[in-house]
């Protein structure tokens, strides 16, 4: 099994340096590929702030991405992607969401946005 860091994944993703995405695609196409929910957010935080890829872009590129690889909180990541791609909120906010709506978990929080999409569920 392998772990990949963020500039593997985005390598990967933009294919934006040849010799660098080559790599990546290695990685991928030998399988048994782990990724973290801490590093898909960096990830978002990269192609949203540095790329500005739109929300809905990052969404879909993400969630295909994610066909092709681990992860062990997969429904909490998937239910962040999807939130993310939908909502106007921060994406670790949406990674707290993904984790109340999959596990038996009460999310403390100020943030009034976070706080209504958790009433919605």
């Amino acid at each position: 099994m392998v772990m990949l860091d963020t500039n593997m994944i985005l390598r990967y993703l933009l294919n934006d340096n040849k010799e660098m995405a080559d790599k990546a695609e290695e990685y991928m196409n030998a399988g048994n590929v782990l990724v973290t929910i801490e590093v898909i957010a960096e990830v978002v935080y990269v192609l949203k702030g540095v790329y500005s890829m739109p929300r809905k872009e990052i969404a879909d590129t993400l969630k295909a991405f994610l066909g092709l690889v681990s992860c062990r909180d997969i429904d909490v990541l998937k239910t962040a992607i999807d939130t993310f791609g939908e909502k106007n909120l921060d994406f670790v906010d949406c990674v707290l969401f993904g984790y109340h709506k999959n596990r038996p978990v009460e999310i403390a929080t100020f943030d009034g946005r976070l706080l209504k999409l958790i009433g919605s569920v």
